[in-house]
Protein backbone atom coordinates (compact mmCIF):
# COMPACT_ATOMS: atom_id res chain seq x y z
CA UNK A 1 0.00 0.00 0.00
CA UNK A 2 0.92 3.53 -0.85
CA UNK A 3 -0.06 5.92 1.11
CA UNK A 4 1.57 9.71 -0.12
CA UNK A 5 1.01 12.99 1.03
CA UNK A 6 1.06 15.52 -1.23
CA UNK A 7 1.66 19.27 -1.97
CA UNK A 8 0.97 21.77 -4.40
CA UNK A 9 2.24 25.17 -3.81
CA UNK A 10 2.98 26.25 -7.96
CA UNK A 11 0.39 28.81 -8.23
CA UNK A 12 -2.09 31.14 -5.77
CA UNK A 13 -3.41 28.01 -4.68
CA UNK A 14 -2.47 26.11 -1.95
CA UNK A 15 -3.20 22.54 -1.91
CA UNK A 16 -2.56 19.50 0.20
CA UNK A 17 -4.04 15.71 -0.51
CA UNK A 18 -3.42 12.11 0.71
CA UNK A 19 -3.85 9.30 -1.31
CA UNK A 20 -3.72 5.46 -0.90
CA UNK A 21 -2.64 3.50 -4.06
CA UNK A 22 -3.83 6.21 -6.26
CA UNK A 23 -6.84 7.43 -5.35
CA UNK A 24 -7.36 10.90 -2.99
CA UNK A 25 -8.80 9.84 0.23
CA UNK A 26 -8.82 13.44 1.38
CA UNK A 27 -8.03 17.37 0.26
CA UNK A 28 -7.60 20.54 1.82
CA UNK A 29 -6.57 23.92 -0.58
CA UNK A 30 -7.46 27.72 -0.98
CA UNK A 31 -6.69 29.73 -3.31
CA UNK A 32 -5.39 33.34 -1.86
CA UNK A 33 -2.29 35.67 -2.65
CA UNK A 34 0.67 34.91 -0.23
CA UNK A 35 -0.67 31.92 1.90
CA UNK A 36 1.75 29.60 1.97
CA UNK A 37 3.58 30.27 4.68
CA UNK A 38 1.04 30.67 7.47
CA UNK A 39 -1.25 28.11 5.78
CA UNK A 40 0.57 25.01 4.16
CA UNK A 41 1.41 23.10 7.86
CA UNK A 42 -1.59 23.74 9.07
CA UNK A 43 -3.75 22.17 5.92
CA UNK A 44 -1.13 19.17 6.18
CA UNK A 45 -2.11 18.76 9.82
CA UNK A 46 -5.76 18.76 8.59
CA UNK A 47 -5.97 16.50 6.28
CA UNK A 48 -3.47 13.95 8.12
CA UNK A 49 -6.32 14.51 10.71
CA UNK A 50 -9.86 13.85 8.51
CA UNK A 51 -8.32 11.22 7.00
CA UNK A 52 -7.79 9.55 10.41
CA UNK A 53 -4.02 8.62 10.29
CA UNK A 54 -0.48 9.02 12.15
CA UNK A 55 2.33 11.01 10.25
CA UNK A 56 4.02 7.82 10.49
CA UNK A 57 1.75 5.89 8.57
CA UNK A 58 2.83 7.60 5.79
CA UNK A 59 4.98 5.91 2.95
CA UNK A 60 6.31 9.10 0.70
CA UNK A 61 5.76 12.92 0.46
CA UNK A 62 4.86 14.25 -3.25
CA UNK A 63 5.71 17.59 -3.89
CA UNK A 64 5.23 19.76 -7.06
CA UNK A 65 7.90 20.89 -8.31
CA UNK A 66 7.48 23.30 -10.93
CA UNK A 67 7.84 25.34 -12.60
CA UNK A 68 5.79 28.13 -10.88
CA UNK A 69 5.71 30.87 -8.51
CA UNK A 70 9.40 31.23 -7.03
CA UNK A 71 7.94 31.67 -3.76
CA UNK A 72 5.45 28.95 -3.86
CA UNK A 73 7.88 26.65 -5.23
CA UNK A 74 10.27 27.23 -2.43
CA UNK A 75 7.78 26.95 0.72
CA UNK A 76 5.99 23.87 -1.19
CA UNK A 77 9.51 22.04 -1.38
CA UNK A 78 11.52 23.34 1.93
CA UNK A 79 8.25 21.82 4.12
CA UNK A 80 8.20 18.48 2.13
CA UNK A 81 12.05 18.13 2.60
CA UNK A 82 11.34 18.83 6.03
CA UNK A 83 8.74 15.88 6.56
CA UNK A 84 10.87 13.55 4.60
CA UNK A 85 14.15 14.20 7.03
CA UNK A 86 11.97 14.37 9.89
CA UNK A 87 10.09 11.31 8.93
CA UNK A 88 12.73 9.45 7.31
CA UNK A 89 10.85 9.05 4.22
CA UNK A 90 11.14 9.11 0.36
CA UNK A 91 10.63 12.38 -1.74
CA UNK A 92 8.58 12.07 -5.43
CA UNK A 93 8.72 15.50 -7.51
CA UNK A 94 6.35 15.92 -9.85
CA UNK A 95 6.39 17.73 -13.02
CA UNK A 96 3.26 20.68 -12.37
CA UNK A 97 2.47 21.07 -15.47
CA UNK A 98 2.30 17.47 -16.27
CA UNK A 99 0.72 16.96 -13.09
CA UNK A 100 -1.91 19.74 -14.69
CA UNK A 101 -2.71 18.07 -17.78
CA UNK A 102 -3.35 14.71 -15.73
CA UNK A 103 -5.68 15.58 -13.97
CA UNK A 104 -7.58 17.13 -17.42
CA UNK A 105 -7.15 13.55 -19.08
CA UNK A 106 -8.77 12.15 -15.46
CA UNK A 107 -11.28 14.50 -16.16
CA UNK A 108 -11.81 13.97 -20.02
CA UNK A 109 -11.01 10.67 -20.97
CA UNK A 110 -12.21 10.98 -24.34
CA UNK A 111 -10.10 13.86 -25.10
CA UNK A 112 -8.14 12.89 -27.92
CA UNK A 113 -6.28 16.15 -28.49
CA UNK A 114 -3.39 18.04 -27.31
CA UNK A 115 -3.25 19.77 -23.36
CA UNK A 116 -1.27 22.78 -22.48
CA UNK A 117 -0.89 23.56 -19.47
CA UNK A 118 -0.24 27.22 -18.60
CA UNK A 119 1.31 29.21 -15.17
CA UNK A 120 0.70 32.94 -15.23
CA UNK A 121 4.26 34.51 -15.74
CA UNK A 122 3.16 38.27 -15.47
CA UNK A 123 1.97 39.77 -18.88
CA UNK A 124 1.87 38.01 -21.45
CA UNK A 125 4.17 35.24 -20.33
CA UNK A 126 3.53 32.19 -19.18
CA UNK A 127 5.46 28.60 -18.15
CA UNK A 128 4.17 26.03 -20.44
CA UNK A 129 4.59 22.70 -22.04
CA UNK A 130 2.42 20.49 -24.33
CA UNK A 131 1.18 16.73 -23.89
CA UNK A 132 -0.54 14.41 -25.86
CA UNK A 133 -3.46 12.05 -24.73
CA UNK A 134 -0.38 9.77 -23.20
CA UNK A 135 1.32 12.27 -21.41
CA UNK A 136 3.99 12.31 -23.48
CA UNK A 137 6.07 15.65 -24.34
CA UNK A 138 5.16 17.27 -27.37
CA UNK A 139 6.84 20.62 -26.39
CA UNK A 140 9.05 20.82 -23.23
CA UNK A 141 8.50 22.85 -20.37
CA UNK A 142 9.41 26.30 -21.49
CA UNK A 143 8.91 30.19 -20.41
CA UNK A 144 7.10 31.53 -23.30
CA UNK A 145 5.33 35.10 -24.33
CA UNK A 146 2.11 34.53 -26.42
CA UNK A 147 1.11 36.18 -29.42
CA UNK A 148 -1.11 35.40 -32.27
CA UNK A 149 1.37 33.46 -33.97
CA UNK A 150 1.82 30.70 -30.53
CA UNK A 151 1.01 27.09 -30.83
CA UNK A 152 0.14 27.84 -34.59
CA UNK A 153 0.92 24.38 -35.91
CA UNK A 154 -0.97 22.45 -32.96
CA UNK A 155 -4.02 24.59 -33.50
CA UNK A 156 -3.73 23.62 -37.03
CA UNK A 157 -4.08 20.12 -36.61
CA UNK A 158 -5.36 19.36 -33.59
CA UNK A 159 -8.27 20.09 -30.82
CA UNK A 160 -6.08 21.78 -28.19
CA UNK A 161 -7.21 22.22 -24.37
CA UNK A 162 -5.43 25.29 -22.84
CA UNK A 163 -5.52 25.08 -19.20
CA UNK A 164 -4.62 26.37 -15.93
CA UNK A 165 -4.35 29.96 -14.43
CA UNK A 166 -2.05 31.45 -17.22
CA UNK A 167 -4.70 30.12 -20.12
CA UNK A 168 -7.68 32.72 -19.54
CA UNK A 169 -5.78 36.01 -20.53
CA UNK A 170 -4.48 34.05 -23.90
CA UNK A 171 -8.13 33.30 -24.92
CA UNK A 172 -8.28 36.55 -27.15
CA UNK A 173 -5.13 35.97 -28.93
CA UNK A 174 -5.25 32.27 -28.91
CA UNK A 175 -8.60 32.48 -31.06
CA UNK A 176 -9.10 29.39 -33.06
CA UNK A 177 -11.65 27.11 -33.44
CA UNK A 178 -9.36 24.36 -32.08
CA UNK A 179 -8.53 26.08 -29.23
CA UNK A 180 -10.76 24.83 -25.88
CA UNK A 181 -10.02 27.14 -22.78
CA UNK A 182 -11.08 25.64 -19.11
CA UNK A 183 -11.38 27.72 -15.90
CA UNK A 184 -11.51 25.88 -13.24
CA UNK A 185 -8.47 24.81 -10.76
CA UNK A 186 -5.84 22.48 -11.56
CA UNK A 187 -3.51 23.02 -9.48
CA UNK A 188 -4.63 20.84 -7.00
CA UNK A 189 -2.50 18.50 -5.05
CA UNK A 190 -5.47 15.96 -5.74
CA UNK A 191 -4.89 15.68 -9.45
CA UNK A 192 -0.97 14.48 -8.21
CA UNK A 193 -2.48 10.69 -6.83
CA UNK A 194 -1.60 8.66 -10.08
CA UNK A 195 1.49 10.22 -10.87
CA UNK A 196 2.43 10.07 -7.39
CA UNK A 197 1.87 6.70 -7.11
CA UNK A 198 2.98 5.52 -10.08
CA UNK A 199 6.33 6.94 -8.79
CA UNK A 200 6.49 5.53 -5.63
CA UNK A 201 6.38 2.14 -6.90
CA UNK A 202 9.09 2.39 -9.30
CA UNK A 203 10.99 4.12 -6.83
CA UNK A 204 11.51 6.68 -8.64
CA UNK A 205 12.46 9.17 -5.31
CA UNK A 206 14.78 11.97 -5.12
CA UNK A 207 17.87 13.01 -2.93
CA UNK A 208 16.04 14.86 -0.28
CA UNK A 209 19.47 16.41 0.48
CA UNK A 210 20.22 17.86 -2.85
CA UNK A 211 16.73 18.26 -4.25
CA UNK A 212 15.77 21.93 -5.85
CA UNK A 213 12.43 23.17 -7.08
CA UNK A 214 12.01 23.18 -11.00
CA UNK A 215 11.95 27.39 -10.95
CA UNK A 216 12.55 27.76 -14.59
CA UNK A 217 13.42 31.32 -14.60
CA UNK A 218 15.95 33.09 -11.63
CA UNK A 219 13.85 35.03 -9.12
CA UNK A 220 14.48 39.07 -9.48
CA UNK A 221 14.22 41.09 -7.01
CA UNK A 222 12.88 44.23 -7.50
CA UNK A 223 12.43 47.51 -5.62
CA UNK A 224 10.10 50.10 -5.88
CA UNK A 225 10.88 53.67 -7.22
CA UNK A 226 11.45 56.14 -4.67
CA UNK A 227 9.10 59.22 -4.72
CA UNK A 228 10.87 62.73 -5.48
Amino acid sequence: MGTILQIETATSVCSVALSVDGKTIAIKEEKAQNIHASSLTLFIEEVIKSAGINYADLDAIAVSKGPGSYTGLRIGVSTAKGLCFALDKPLIAINTLKMMASGYLDQHPNFGGLICPMIDARRMEVFTAVFDHDLAEVQHTHAKIIDEKSFAPELQNHFVAFIGDGAEKCRTTLDHPNGHFYSQNFNSAALMSKLAFECYLSKSFEDVAYFEPFYLKDFVLTTPKKKV
